[in-house]
């Protein structure tokens, strides 16, 4: 059974930092893109980052510069560094993949998540 356990999440002041961490009860290495997304109160859920087998990251226009998505193939973790936090930034954070299996003639689409961790700033 997938797993994806969140860490790192807690108040932290406006302009401080936070590392939040997901670690996978699967390996990570064969999954393309890992995934970063944030739920704030009375708000949709809205992807924050991601990052691909290659290294590549993509962020959120809100995010870019201040956060930076990180993944540990052969520990199975993937890593949020939030540095200059806002108050808009608090929310509940997820980390999330797809996983899509071939049957047939389709394409079926799995989407594993985690239970979330809290980030408030807050003065």
């Amino acid at each position: 059974q997938v797993q994806l356990v969140e860490s790192g999440g807690g108040l932290v002041q406006p302009g401080g930092s936070l590392r939040l961490s997901c670690a996978a009860s699967v390996s990570i290495s064969s999954i393309n893109a890992m995934d970063w997304y944030r739920q704030a109160p009375g708000k949709e859920r809205e992807l924050v980052a991601t990052i691909t087998s290659s290294d590549t990251a993509n962020y959120a226009d809100s995010v870019k510069g201040r956060f930076t998505v990180s993944r540990d193939n052969a520990g199975n973790k993937v890593y949020l560094q939030m540095n200059t936090l806002k108050v808009e930034d608090t929310a509940v954070y997820y980390c999330h993949f797809r996983k899509n299996v071939p049957y047939l003639t389709k394409i079926l689409q799995y989407d594993y998540w985690g239970q979330g961790t809290q980030v408030t700033v807050s003065s």
